[in-house]
C-alpha cells in the first residue's frame, strides 16, 4: 500500500540554499515583471482605476464651461467606482446633480436617471465593502441572500433601494434597475416579501430544478479567503503528501502567485514565499503539466489577455523542483514570448511520451498574435511548430481544450474565439515527409458557435465513450438581461452549446433540451461530479468587467446524461461576485469533491475573497486513481479510463479521460471518480496514449485509491490521509462507507 499521509515539501537543505542564492530565471523574470508594471504605471489602461481617477482629476479646471465639466465629473466618478472609492463618487454625483438643477426641467429630466444609475451602483458596492468585505462571512454574496449574508450595515443598500425603486417608478420597464432593486433587496433581508410586488422578481423564479444538499463556503475557515482579482486557480496535490493544494493567481502586477498547502486540519498556510514565487506576480489563468517527466507538477502562468499593447507581457513556466519549490524556466525553455493571453492546453500531440503545450493568444484591433504550439524536445525545451503543423489561428482565442474526439488515438484541439468562429482541429498525425499535421475540420463536425464564446472542454458527459464538447457562449447586453432571462423575456443572452458527439466525426448541438436557460457569461468554468453519482456537473463563474455587472454564479447537475438540473440555490452557489478559476476536488479526503473559484474583476477596485464550498456528501460510491505514464507522458495525460460497475440495476459504464478539467481553473492531477450506487467494481480499463498499451484490473475495492503504472500488472492501493479536524467545526457531512 503507498502511504502518502507523510508530508514532503522543504525536506531538503538544497531548497534552503537555493532560496538563499537565489535563481538566475526567477530573478529576470522578477525584473522583467517590475519593469512591464513601472510602464503600465506611467502609461494607465482603463483598469489601473486609481491612476485613471488620479489622471481624470487633474483635468478638473474651475473655468471649464458647464457640459465639459460634468463630461469629466461623471468620467472621475465612473473611475472612481472601479476603484471602489464609491463615498467620493457619491460626493461628486450628488455636487453634479446641485450644479445642473438650473437647467431646463425637460433636459434635467433626461439627465437625471443616467447620474441616478451611478449614484445607485455607488451606493450599493459601498454597501459590499462595509459589509461583504469587511464584515465577510461564509453567507456573503451568495444570491439570493439571507442568514449571516444579510448587511449589518445597512446604509449603502437602504440607498441604493430607494434609487432603483425611483428607476422603476419612473420607468417599469428598466429591467437593469429592476435587476439591481431586487438585489439591494435581499442584501437587506427584505426580499421577497418586503418589496414592492410589481417589481419583484419571483421566488419561484429562482428556485432549483433539483433538491441538492447545501455547500457551506469554509475558505475563512481554512484561511484562503486570499482578496484578488480576476485570475487562475489550481487544486492539486504540490507537496505529495496526500492532500490537496491550492494555488491561485490575481491579474493584477501587484499581486503575487499563492501557494496554499494544505495541513491536513481544514485549513491551509501560505507557502508562497519559501517556494520561490516572491516577485513572480499577475497571471490571469493557471494550468499545469509534468513537462519534464519527473514526477511532480509544474506550473505555466499565463498573462497580458484583455489588455490590447498593453497585452505584451510574458508567460511564466515555473518548473517544480522536487523539493517544495519553484523556479523561473520561461526563457531557458524556450517559451518566451510576449502576447496578450489567458489560455493554454497540455496534450502530447505527436504521441512521443513528452507533453507539448498549445498557447491561444489574442488578436485585437489589428494588432495580430498568431497562436503558438510548442513541441517538447524532450530535454527541457520547446520548439514553436503551429504553422509547420498547420495550426494558422489569428484570434481572440479566448479558450482552447484538447480531447481524442474521433477515438483515433491522437489528440485533438478546439479553440474558442470571443469574436469570430471557434475552430476544432483534427490531429491527423504524420504526413509523408514526417512532419505532424492538423486539420481544420471546423465545419463538417459543425462546431462553429458561439460566435461570441468563452471557456470551453473536452468530456463524455453521457458515458457512452465518446469525447463530447462544452463551449460557452460570452454576451449580454447589459444586467438587465438577467432580470429577462428570469423572467421568460427577449434577452441578448448568448448561451452555451452542448455538442454530443455523434461518433461519425462531427456532433449534434443538444443546447437547446439541455436546460442551460440562465447560463449567462461564463469566464471561469470547470466541471466535476458534486454527488458521486458518476453523471459529470459543471460550474460557471460568471461576470464581465463593469462594475455593475452582479449577477450569480452558476450550477449545473448532470441527469442522467440528458439534461442539465440549475442546482445553484439550493446548493448555495450564487455568488455575486466576479468569478474565475474553478476547480473540482476533494480538500479534505473525505471521498466527495468540493468546489474552489477565484473571485474578483478587472478593475482594481473589483477585488474579492477567494472561495471554498465544501462538500457535505452523499450515499454515493467512489474511485481515486493516480496514473503514472512510463512510455506515454508521466502525468498521464489523455489516458482513457472505462469503469464497468454492478448495481442494484444492472451493470453500468463510467467513463473518464485524464486531464486538467476545463480551460480556465485546472482539477486536480488525480482522478475522483462517482460511481453512484454501485456495489462492486466488475472491471477497471485503462488505455495509455503514447504506447496504446491496454490495462484491465478486477477486484478492485469501492472506495479506495490506487495508483497505476504504465504495462506494471501490479496495482497499488493508495492510503489517503484522512484530515484530524474538529468534527463540530464547518459544515461538511464527513461520511464513511
Amino acid at each position: 500500500m503507498v502511504n502518502l499521509a507523510k508530508p514532503l515539501f522543504f525536506a531538503s537543505s538544497i531548497f534552503l540554499l537555493s532560496i538563499a542564492g537565489g535563481d538566475e530565471g526567477t530573478e529576470q523574470m522578477v525584473a522583467r515583471l517590475a519593469e512591464i508594471k513601472a510602464k503600465h504605471e506611467a502609461n494607465p489602461h482603463i483598469y489601473l482605476s486609481d491612476a485613471v481617477a488620479s489622471n481624470i482629476r487633474g483635468t478638473l479646471k474651475p473655468e471649464m464651461s458647464v457640459p465639459e465639466w460634468f463630461r469629466v465629473s461623471i468620467t472621475l466618478a465612473k473611475a472612481l467606482i472601479e476603484g471602489n472609492q464609491n463615498q467620493e463618487a457619491i460626493e461628486i454625483i450628488e455636487s453634479i446633480k446641485r450644479r445642473i438643477s438650473v437647467i431646463p426641467p425637460e433636459a434635467y429630466a433626461k439627465i437625471e436617471p443616467d447620474l441616478d444609475r451611478h449614484l445607485g451602483l455607488a451606493w450599493l458596492r459601498f454597501g459590499e465593502q462595509e459589509n461583504c468585505v469587511f464584515n465577510h462571512s461564509e453567507d456573503a454574496c451568495l444570491f439570493p441572500i439571507k442568514d449571516k449574508g444579510v448587511h449589518i450595515r445597512p446604509q449603502g443598500s437602504e440607498n441604493a433601494l430607494k434609487i432603483y425603486k425611483k428607476l422603476l417608478d419612473q420607468n417599469p420597464n428598466d429591467l437593469r434597475s429592476l435587476w439591481l432593486y431586487n438585489v439591494a433587496a435581499t442584501t437587506l433581508g427584505l426580499y421577497p416579501d418586503s418589496i414592492d410586488e410589481k417589481y419583484r422578481i419571483d421566488p419561484s423564479l429562482l428556485a432549483s430544478d433539483y433538491a441538492l444538499p447545501r455547500f457551506y463556503d469554509v475558505a475563512a475557515k481554512a484561511g484562503i479567503d486570499i482578496m484578488g482579482l480576476s485570475g487562475g486557480g489550481i487544486m492539486a496535490d504540490f507537496n505529495a503528501d496526500g492532500f490537496l493544494d491550492i494555488m491561485a493567481s490575481s491579474w493584477s502586477l501587484d499581486d503575487e502567485i499563492k501557494l496554499l498547502l494544505n495541513k491536513g486540519d481544514g485549513t491551509f498556510h501560505d507557502a508562497s514565499h519559501r517556494a520561490g514565487l516572491t516577485g513572480i506576480v499577475g497571471g490571469l489563468n493557471l494550468t499545469y503539466s509534468d513537462y519534464d517527466n519527473d514526477g511532480d507538477l509544474d506550473v505555466f502562468i499565463l498573462r497580458g489577455a484583455w489588455m490590447n499593447k498593453w497585452g505584451y507581457q510574458p508567460n511564466s513556466l515555473l518548473q517544480n523542483d522536487g523539493n517544495g519549490g519553484f523556479r523561473d524556466v520561461t526563457k531557458a525553455a524556450g517559451l518566451l514570448s510576449f502576447h496578450p493571453t489567458q489560455t493554454a492546453t497540455w496534450f502530447d500531440f505527436d504521441a512521443d511520451g513528452w507533453i507539448d503545450l498549445f498557447i491561444g493568444n489574442e488578436t485585437t484591433q489589428g494588432d495580430n498574435h498568431a497562436s503558438e504550439l510548442y513541441r517538447n524536445n524532450g530535454d527541457g525545451t520547446f520548439t514553436e511548430v503551429a504553422k509547420e503543423c498547420g495550426i494558422v489561428v489569428k484570434a481572440l482565442v479566448k479558450g482552447c481544450a484538447s480531447g481524442d474526439y474521433d477515438n483515433d488515438g491522437r489528440p485533438d484541439l478546439f479553440l474558442s474565439v470571443l469574436r469570430g468562429q471557434n475552430y476544432l482541429f483534427r490531429n491527423a498525425g504524420p504526413g509523408e515527409d514526417g512532419g505532424w499535421r492538423f486539420e481544420d475540420v471546423t465545419e463538417e463536425a459543425g462546431v462553429s458557435e458561439p460566435i461570441p464564446s468563452f471557456p470551453c472542454w473536452f468530456w463524455d458527459y453521457d458515458n457512452d465513450g465518446w469525447e463530447d464538447l462544452f463551449v460557452s457562449g460570452y454576451q449580454i447586453d447589459d444586467v438587465g438581461d438577467v432580470a429577462a432571462a428570469y423572467l421568460g423575456k427577449p434577452n441578448g443572452i448568448e448561451t452555451p452549446r452542448i455538442y454530443r458527439n455523434n461518433r461519425q466525426g462531427g456532433f449534434d448541438d443538444v443546447s437547446t433540451t439541455a436546460g442551460l436557460e440562465l447560463c449567462w457569461m461564463p469566464m471561469g468554468a470547470n466541471f466535476g461530479d458534486l454527488d458521486n453519482d458518476g453523471w459529470l456537473d459543471f460550474y460557471v463563474g460568471t461576470g464581465d468587467p463593469p462594475m455593475e455587472t452582479i449577477l450569480p454564479n452558476q450550477m449545473y447537475r448532470n441527469d442522467g446524461g440528458k439534461t442539465f438540473q440549475n442546482v445553484t440555490t439550493s446548493g448555495n452557489f450564487g455568488h455575486l461576485q466576479k468569478g474565475h478559476a474553478v476547480s473540482f476536488g476533494d480538500y479534505d479526503n473525505d471521498g466527495d469533491q468540493d468546489v474552489h473559484i477565484v473571485m474578483g474583476g478587472a478593475y482594481q477596485g473589483d477585488r474579492f475573497m477567494n472561495a471554498l464550498f465544501e462538500n457535505p456528501g452523499s450515499a454515493n460510491r467512489f474511485l481515486k486513481l493516480h496514473l503514472e505514464g512510463r512510455q506515454s507522458n508521466r502525468a498521464a495525460f489523455g489516458t482513457r479510463i472505462h469503469a464497468l460497475v454492478q448495481t442494484p440495476t444492472g451493470k453500468r459504464s463510467i467513463y473518464r479521460t485524464k486531464s486538467s478539467g476545463g480551460s480556465f481553473g485546472c482539477n486536480p492531477s488525480r482522478l475522483e471518480i462517482g460511481l453512484g450506487d454501485a456495489t462492486k467494481i466488475l472491471s477497471l480499463d485503462i488505455s495509455w496514449p503514447t504506447s496504446g498499451t491496454k490495462q484491465t484490473f478486477e477486484n478492485l475495492e469501492l472506495d479506495n485509491g490506487y495508483r497505476i503504472v504504465e504495462g506494471e500488472d501490479q496495482i497499488a492501493a493508495v492510503e489517503y490521509p484522512q484530515m484530524a479536524r474538529d468534527s463540530s467545526a464547518g459544515h461538511g457531512h464527513h461520511h464513511q462507507h
